[in-house]
């Protein structure tokens, strides 16, 4: 039997060789599977990467978590009412806000421990008619999960929950719906 199998491939060093390539043929087939493949994003806070969950009470006392936000595009805005540069932004914000309705989800996050205490926020908020929600990080673990360093940071989180720009430093409104626009 083994003569006509020899006969067929002709002899054993030919069929080294077709167990080779067959196996060159499936490891390039596996990799390329790997290459191409449907991938979950890793989770982190570089442009790419799953946004990271967080939950957190907002100033009306509710509590809000990213990740329920799924299927929305979402801008979260680090902020503190001391900082001028958020100062400056908060109107543009509200106005997409108001623009972009429930197509948008804005969450700003506010560095409470910063401030002197959440009345100083509250009344900013009330001053400057602010309607999208304030969530409170108390104990600025979210602020520190996501690395703010300077304030006004934002970032801009798609409909699966990836993060797709970050800005750091006061957005026009322009920019805002640009990168809003750009999300899926």
């Amino acid at each position: 039997m083994s003569c006509c199998f020899e006969g067929l491939v002709g002899g054993k060093t030919n069929m080294k060789k077709v167990v080779i390539i067959a196996l060159l043929v499936v490891m390039a087939g596996y990799a390329l599977w790997q290459a191409i493949g449907a991938k979950e994003a890793k989770l982190g806070i570089e442009i790419g990467n799953k946004a990271p969950d967080f939950q957190m009470k907002t100033l009306d006392g509710d509590t809000v978590t990213l990740s329920s936000l799924e299927g929305k595009k979402v801008l979260v805005n680090f902020w503190a009412s001391w900082c001028g540069p958020c100062l400056d932004e908060m109107p543009e914000i509200e106005e997409i806000h108001q623009e972009y309705g429930d197509n948008v989800e804005i969450l700003a996050v506010n560095m409470t421990v910063t401030e002197k205490n959440v009345e100083a926020v509250e009344k900013f908020v009330e001053e400057h008619g602010l309607s999208f929600p304030i969530l409170l990080d108390e104990s600025n673990k979210t602020n520190s999960t996501y690395e703010v360093l300077s304030l006004p940071t934002s970032y801009f989180i798609d409909t699966e929950g990836i993060i797709r720009h970050k800005y750091i430093g006061a957005m026009t409104l322009e920019y805002i719906k640009e990168q809003l626009n750009e999300l899926k």
